[in-house]
C-alpha cells in the first residue's frame, strides 16, 4: 500500500469516525479546515500538504471527500459513524437499488432487516456491480435487491450522497431479497 493509499485512509478516519485522530474538530455539517488538518495530520507523523490532500480528493476512486468552493474546508461525502449533518437533500430513488455485504452477514440481515450499524445510513448502490465489490471488502459477497420505489411510497426517506451513494435508515427485511449472482 502507498503512502497516498496510508494518507486516504487515515483521512477518512479523521474526517468520519474521529477527528480527535489528528486534534482537530468538525462543524456541525462536517466540515474541517483544511489547513488545521493538515496541521493535524503532520502532528501524527504523517507528510502531507495542500497539493498532496488535494490529489487524494481529486483521485479517491469513490469521491469520499470535497472541498468547500473556496477550497479552505474539506470534509467526507458520508459514510460518518459521528452526528453530521453533510446537508444531503431527500430525494425520490429509483424503484431498484442493491446492498452489498458478506454471506456470513445474511442470516442477522434476513431476520433484523439491514440497519446502518455504526454509521448513519444504509448505504446502497444503483448497480448489482458496485454492491458486489462493497461485500468482497467484507469477505465473500452476497448482494441484496432492496425495492427502494416501495419503500419511499411507504413513506421512507431516500437521499442521495456526493458520490452517488444512495442512503437510508434501517431497511426491513420485507423490502429486500437475495440476488442470485450466478446467474
Amino acid at each position: 500500500m502507498g503512502k497516498q493509499d496510508k494518507l486516504s485512509i487515515f483521512l477518512s478516519l479523521v474526517l468520519r469516525h474521529n477527528p480527535d485522530a489528528a486534534g482537530i474538530s468538525l462543524d456541525e455539517h462536517g466540515w474541517a479546515n483544511v489547513d488545521e488538518l493538515l496541521e493535524g495530520i503532520c502532528k501524527t507523523g504523517r507528510e502531507i500538504d495542500k497539493e498532496m490532500l488535494a490529489e487524494i480528493v481529486a483521485t479517491d476512486q469513490k469521491q469520499r471527500y470535497s472541498f468547500s468552493p473556496d477550497k479552505t474546508l474539506i470534509r467526507a461525502n458520508q459514510g460518518h459513524s459521528i452526528p453530521v449533518d453533510v446537508e444531503l437533500k431527500e430525494e425520490k430513488p429509483p424503484e431498484i437499488l442493491y446492498h452489498g455485504t458478506a454471506t456470513r452477514f445474511l442470516d442477522s440481515i434476513m431476520k433484523e432487516g439491514l440497519k446502518p450499524m455504526s454509521r448513519l445510513y444504509v448505504h446502497l448502490s444503483k448497480d448489482i456491480e458496485t454492491a458486489k465489490t462493497v461485500g468482497q471488502r467484507h469477505g465473500k459477497p452476497v448482494v441484496l435487491k432492496v425495492h427502494s420505489g416501495k419503500m419511499h411510497q411507504d413513506g421512507r426517506k431516500f437521499y442521495l450522497s456526493a458520490n452517488g451513494v444512495w442512503l437510508t435508515g434501517k431497511v426491513d427485511a420485507g423490502y429486500f431479497e437475495v440476488v442470485d449472482l450466478c446467474k
